[in-house]
C-alpha cells in the first residue's frame, strides 16, 4: 500500500521513512509537496487529522502525517503541541531549546521527567472497492531534560532529552538505535499493528 506522508519537514520524512521501512513490510511512503493546512487544533490528533485529511483530498491517496512534540511534565505538559515555535515567531531549535532550559533552570533533576509524544493520523479515501477510513495511533518516549545541550546528532529537542534508561541525550545515541526507540518509531509499531490486521 502506498501513503503520501504529510509533511515538509526533510528531517522528518527521512526518519519516518528509515523506520516504516523496517517495521511495515509492504508499505512504501512518499513525500509530500502540496499545501499546509493550518494546525489550528489543540491536540496532537487533532493536528496530525487535519494534516492528513489536507494531504488526502489534495492527493486523492491514502495519506499519513503526524503530530509530535516534547511535553514537560514541570511545564503542565508543554511546550506540546506548540513545541515547534515555542520561542515564538521566527523560532528555531536552538532558541526554543534555550528558552525551555531557562524555564526549567530552578527545577530540581528528580521534577525534570519528560515525553516525547507522536500521534500518527491516517486518512484512506473511499474507492469503490472500500469505504473512507480514518484511525490514529500514538507512541511515547519517556525521559528527563538535562541541564544543558548534549551532542550533535539529531534535532528539535534531542539535544536535551535524556531517555529512559540511558545517560546521554537522544542527540548521542546512533541513528539507527534512536530511530529504533522513539516516539515515532513507537508510534509506527502501531501503525503497523492496524495495518498488519487490516
Amino acid at each position: 500500500m502506498r501513503f503520501v506522508l504529510a509533511s515538509h519537514n526533510a528531517h522528518k520524512v527521512a526518519e519516518f521513512d528509515q523506520i516504516v521501512a523496517s517495521a511495515v513490510s509492504g508499505v512504501s511512503v512518499t513525500g509530500y509537496d502540496g499545501p499546509e493546512p493550518v494546525e489550528s487544533g489543540s491536540t496532537f490528533v487533532e493536528n496530525a487529522f487535519i494534516k492528513a485529511r489536507a494531504a488526502a483530498e489534495h492527493t486523492g491517496l491514502a495519506s499519513l502525517a503526524d503530530d509530535s512534540g516534547l511535553c514537560v511534565d514541570a511545564l503542565s505538559g508543554m511546550p506540546g503541541i506548540f513545541s515547534s515555535r515555542w520561542s515564538g515567531e521566527g523560532a528555531t531549535d536552538l532558541r526554543n531549546v534555550e528558552l525551555l532550559l531557562a524555564q526549567l533552570a530552578d527545577v530540581p533533576d528528580a521534577y525534570r521527567s519528560a515525553q516525547f509524544r507522536c500521534v500518527i493520523a491516517v486518512v484512506v479515501p473511499h474507492t469503490s472497492d472500500a469505504p473512507a477510513r480514518e484511525f490514529s495511533v500514538e507512541g511515547v518516549w519517556a525521559g528527563r531534560i538535562s541541564r544543558a545541550p548534549l551532542g550533535s546528532s539529531g534535532f528539535g529537542y534531542d539535544p536535551i532529552f535524556i531517555p529512559e534508561g540511558y545517560e546521554v541525550s537522544a542527540a548521542e545515541l546512533e541513528p539507527a538505535t534512536k530511530n529504533a526507540l522513539s516516539h515515532r518509531a513507537r508510534a509506527i509499531a502501531e501503525l503497523a499493528k492496524v495495518l498488519g490486521s487490516a
